[in-house]
């Protein structure tokens, strides 16, 4: 991708977090911004590093996660293009509380701290329409959570599943494949295993039993739904 080429502006205006500012206000931010290019598994931040930037993701996936004190990675959240993190802490002087980790190729937007403070401070309208970007991200973090605690594992994986259904064009595309579509893991399936809370095994096993009742087939990383329906249903049984 070529970067020079991004119109910052543009970009920000579609992004929740800031979809609610004027076109001058986001071309001030966007003074402030800078474009990164990072490679599969370089760190954007660790655990207890300054937070003094938020971040937008531009094309490729970065991972949240924690680390047990033995180690293990828990990963919190896969950011995708249009993805927004680090924006809560960057007005809270904390330090970062996860780490963040480069899946593919990955560019993104770093806005500075002192760049959104300033802004606030001359206007608070402007802290008021970031609020609502805000809230719409805790919203979101709600409903994963209560997915992984409400749902045994079969369920978080169908749900998984059906989430990834690609969003057809048109509406005559969208009536004839709501059905059956091909889900694309965008990532290891270990990493998505840890964002459903599950072991790696586990998730294997659940993807083969569903396989073995012809709900999918299997085929490296492109899941075959072979009936969006059926597979939901079983998941309510």
């Amino acid at each position: 991708m070529e970067t020079e080429n991004i119109n910052i502006p543009r970009l920000l205006a579609v992004l929740p977090l800031f979809m609610e500012l004027p076109s001058q206000d986001l071309e001030r931010v966007a003074q402030g911004c800078a474009v990164h290019q990072w490679n599969r598994g370089d760190v954007l931040f660790y655990f207890g590093s300054p937070c003094e930037e938020l971040h937008v993701v531009i094309s490729g996936q970065v991972k949240l996660f924690a680390l047990s004190p033995s180690g293990q990675e828990k990963v919190i959240e896969i950011m995708g293009p249009g993805s927004t993190f680090a924006e809560a802490l960057v007005f809270l002087n904390k330090p970062h509380i996860l780490n963040a980790q480069a899946l593919s190729h990955l560019v993104t937007v770093s806005i500075k701290k002192h760049i959104l403070i300033g802004e606030i401070e001359r206007d608070p309208r402007f802290a008021t329409r970031m609020l609502a970007g805000l809230s719409r991200r805790l919203h979101s973090l709600v409903h994963d959570v209560k997915s992984c605690t409400l749902k045994n594992g079969v369920q978080r994986v169908i749900g998984y599943l059906l989430s990834q259904q690609p969003i057809p064009p048109q509406q005559e595309s969208q009536e004839q494949n709501k059905d059956t579509f091909t889900a694309v893991l965008p990532v290891s399936k270990a990493t998505i295993a840890s964002r459903l809370s599950l072991t790696p095994e586990y998730f294997s096993k659940m993807l083969h039993e569903l396989e073995d009742e012809k709900l999918i087939v299997i085929d490296k990383r492109n899941i075959h739904i072979v009936s969006a329906q059926k597979l939901m249903h079983y998941g309510l049984r």
